[in-house]
Formats: structure tokens, C-alpha cells, sequence
């Protein structure tokens, strides 16, 4: 006798015995299923959710690298292959009913994408007429691309596309890839005043652009809005990746900032930036800046915000001297 067989047999005396299943063994299993329904985004949100906001995290760098790229490479891989990228979630995963996760994955992918830009324009290059770097290029162009798309963006096309953590992987080994070549010196790393002048003046220009958001919250919504936590926690990845990229630019920096006598400083800039992206509230309270019971998470962060974006141009201004 075969071992299928001799399973069909064994099968077919089981259901035999049993006969057919009751109704009210039917609605236990019914019970049963909807118990797990009901458990599996509590649970699922449980595991996945993590706002990574460690500002003490070591990054390791080879003889004549970047540590600003290195970073930038590693909070990069941290979010994509070691979190889960959730702002590309569809509804069926856990992911997609968290908002303060996502926010944050987002707000730090937009900083580095800035700093990305400012790499391949400036930094990467000898001068403005000298060729773009082409691994520089690549991730300035993908680590722009929009941050929810899962296989399929209905809004954008029926066929499947590649996904949001997938173009992030992408620029991040072409990232990964620029520093290796600058290791080996075949590849452009520029540190003169003018090249850390534009960068700091292109994050102060994105911080006053996230002041404006954070006065418009503070005005347009409620006190427990669900919008209010969004932009805070968008807010808070911006802050924590300058903060992380602005203090590996003082190691890659670091002859400017000492000639320049910069580096009290730049210390007090990334203290305030430290600051507003460790504030982590149980709930983002939108209350008014002046409430007595209430907080204003928004107007809070907002003061450091606004705090570093004034050191961050007191350094500019000492640089141009």
C-alpha cells in the first residue's frame, strides 16, 4: 500500500467518525477567525511600529571617506532594510494603519534627499562647470521619488511599479557606491567654505519652509487633530537626519570649522537640532502657545527649529567673512 493511500484511507475513516460539522462548530471557527481579524492590526502595529530617532548611533568610515555620506548611506539602510519602510503599506499589512511611523521614515528620506542634491550639484564636483558625478547623480534622482508607492500607484499607472523601499535601496548603493570610489580617490569631495555655505543655507531654507507648515497647524488645527501628529512627526525625521548629517559635516568640515572658529557654535546649533528630534510627547497636544493646561507640541518644536535655523545662519554669516 502507497502512502497516499494509505492517507486517503485514514481521511476517509476521520470524516466517518466525525460526520458532518455542526453549526455550532461552524460558528466557533467563525468566532475564531474574526477574533484574529480583530487582534491583527493591534498586534501587527505593535511589532512594526518604531520611531528609530537614536542620535547616539555610531556609523563606521573607511580612510577617506565621507562620514556625512556614510551616514546618510546608513540611516538610509536602517530604514529600508532593517525597519520596515511603512509609508508604502497597503491596506491589508499592519503598517498601513500606523501614522506617526510613516511620517517620520518620511521626514528623514526628504533631509537626506536634500543633502543628496547639494552632493551632486556642489560638494561631488571640483567646480559648477565640472561633470556631475554619476553615482551622486543617481541617488539625488531616486531618493526623490515618492514615498508610498507600493507595487501598484493606480494614480500613476495600472501595471506594476517599483516600489518606494526599492528605489531607497537603490540610492542608497549608488550613495554607498560614490563613497567607495571617494576611499579609493576616484571620487570628488569637495570641504571649501563656499561648498558648506550653500548646503547649510539649503537645509535653512527647508527649515523655514517647515516653520511656515508648523504656524500654519498651529492656526488651521484642532487641539487633538490627527493631522497635528503628522506634521510633528514628519517635522521630527527632518530634524533628526540634519541633525545626524550636520554633525558627521563637522568631522568632513572640520578643517573649515576650526580655521573659522566655529565650533562652539556649531556644537550649540546641533543641541537645538538635538533637541527638537528627541522630543517624543505620549500624544502631540496642538494647544495654544500660550495655554495653560494644554501643551503646543508644534510650537515647541518650532522654537528649536526656528533656534538652529538662526545658529545655522550665524555659521554662514562667519563663513562669508
Amino acid at each position: 500500500m502507497s502512502i497516499r493511500t494509505y492517507l486517503e484511507d485514514r481521511w476517509f475513516d476521520l470524516r466517518q467518525r466525525r460526520g458532518p460539522v455542526s453549526s455550532s462548530t461552524l460558528g466557533k471557527i467563525a468566532v475564531g477567525i474574526a477574533v484574529i481579524v480583530a487582534l491583527y492590526y493591534p498586534i501587527g502595529m505593535f511589532v512594526v511600529h518604531k520611531i528609530d530617532d537614536d542620535t547616539t548611533m555610531k556609523v563606521t568610515v573607511n580612510p577617506g571617506q565621507s562620514h556625512t555620506v556614510a551616514t546618510a548611506v546608513a540611516l538610509l539602510d536602517r530604514e529600508v532594510n532593517v525597519n520596515r519602510w511603512t509609508p508604502m503599506d497597503p491596506f491589508f499589512l499592519p503598517g498601513a494603519a500606523l501614522d506617526n511611523m510613516p511620517n517620520f521614515q518620511t521626514g528623514i528620506v526628504y533631509a537626506i534627499s536634500r543633502f543628496a542634491i547639494e552632493m551632486s550639484d556642489q560638494i561631488g564636483r571640483v567646480r559648477g562647470s565640472s561633470q556631475v558625478d554619476e553615482d551622486l547623480d543617481q541617488a539625488a534622482g531616486l531618493l526623490k521619488y515618492k514615498p508610498d508607492v507600493w507595487v501598484y500607484d493606480m494614480s500613476e499607472s495600472w501595471l506594476p511599479q517599483r516600489s518606494s523601499a526599492e528605489q531607497y535601496r537603490h540610492g542608497l548603493e549608488a550613495l554607498a557606491r560614490y563613497n567607495q570610489r571617494l576611499g579609493e580617490g576616484n571620487a570628488v569631495f569637495e570641504t571649501r567654505a563656499d561648498n558648506l555655505i550653500a548646503t547649510l543655507e539649503r537645509i535653512s531654507a527647508d527649515l523655514g519652509s517647515a516653520s511656515a507648515v508648523i504656524d500654519n497647524s498651529i492656526n488651521d488645527l484642532g487641539m487633538f487633530s490627527w493631522d497635528a501628529d503628522d506634521v510633528f512627526y514628519r517635522n521630527k525625521g527632518r530634524l533628526y537626519a540634519y541633525f545626524m548629517l550636520l554633525e558627521a559635516m563637522k568631522a568632513d568640515f572640520g578643517q573649515v570649522i576650526q580655521e573659522k572658529q566655529l565650533t562652539n557654535v556649531w556644537d550649540q546649533m546641533l543641541k537645538s537640532l538635538r533637541q527638537a528630534a528627541e522630543m517624543d510627547p505620549l500624544v502631540v497636544v496642538n494647544g495654544a502657545p500660550d495655554g495653560v493646561v494644554f501643551p503646543s507640541h508644534l510650537a515647541a518644536q518650532g522654537f528649536y527649529l526656528l533656534r538652529a535655523r538662526t545658529q545655522l545662519r550665524e555659521i554662514s554669516n562667519v563663513l562669508l567673512k
